[in-house]
């Protein structure tokens, strides 16, 4: 028998949350741990549960799933997100693959297309409408795996923490340094990420998150 997936289920639609939900425990090998219909509560849950598929609306209370996107992907590396949309373009899907996202899914999918889906993830294959694949236009842009190898244990550290939402000021006392190091610390960190914003930073520091755990494995 495969192995049970833990599943976390983020919907803005609590009647579609409750139907992909019976969808999936129909499969003996899938579990629902967690739904929530908000991003913010989403990312608790993937960062407590640590669940093997992340089913995410696109569009959340909060906004779009782009930026809870690169934040799930640091705090829970080794989930498979799958993006639930009724844009579904080529396009968006490019661009949520750049972002750590496993695949998208139309929300007007079938049962039977979501558990293939699912099934093909398990087996490391990602799944595709044929009608992009009749298409023919593939002008993919692989991301690059860049091993992030300037950064110090230390200033991955605080990385995986700011993108946790943990404060500076907390931070500083974790690693017993003072307010104005974290400041430097930053500025060390930016200056390697290629970024001047603490946004960006998160962006591209949540991108790479699995190639630096395993870097300090």
């Amino acid at each position: 028998m495969r192995k049970v997936w833990q599943v976390v289920i983020i919907d803005i639609h609590p009647t579609s949350m409750l139907g992909t939900k019976l969808i999936l425990e129909d499969q003996q090998d899938l579990l629902v741990r967690g739904m929530s219909s908000s991003g913010t509560e989403g990312l608790e849950l993937a960062c407590s549960i640590q669940p093997e598929i992340i089913l995410m609306d696109y569009r959340l209370p909060e906004g779009t799933a782009e930026p809870f996107l690169t934040q799930m992907r640091a705090l829970s590396p080794d989930s498979h997100i799958v993006i639930m949309t009724d844009e579904d373009n080529i396009t968006l899907f490019q661009q949520l693959i750049s972002l750590g996202a496993n695949g998208m899914l139309s929300k007007q999918a079938s049962p039977n297309q979501l558990i293939h889906l699912i099934n093909g993830l398990r087996e490391g294959f990602a799944s595709l409408p044929m009608d992009w694949i009749r298409c023919g236009n593939w002008p993919f842009m692989p991301v690059a795996s860049e091993p992030f190898d300037e950064l110090t244990k230390t200033e991955v550290f605080i990385m995986e923490r700011i993108v946790q939402g943990i404060t500076y000021d907390k931070i500083a006392i974790e690693i017993e340094v003072s307010r104005r190091s974290i400041d430097n610390y930053l500025r060390k960190i930016y200056a390697k990420l290629g970024v001047s914003s603490r946004a960006q930073a998160i962006e591209r520091y949540a991108l790479y998150a699995r190639q630096i755990k395993q870097l300090y494995a």
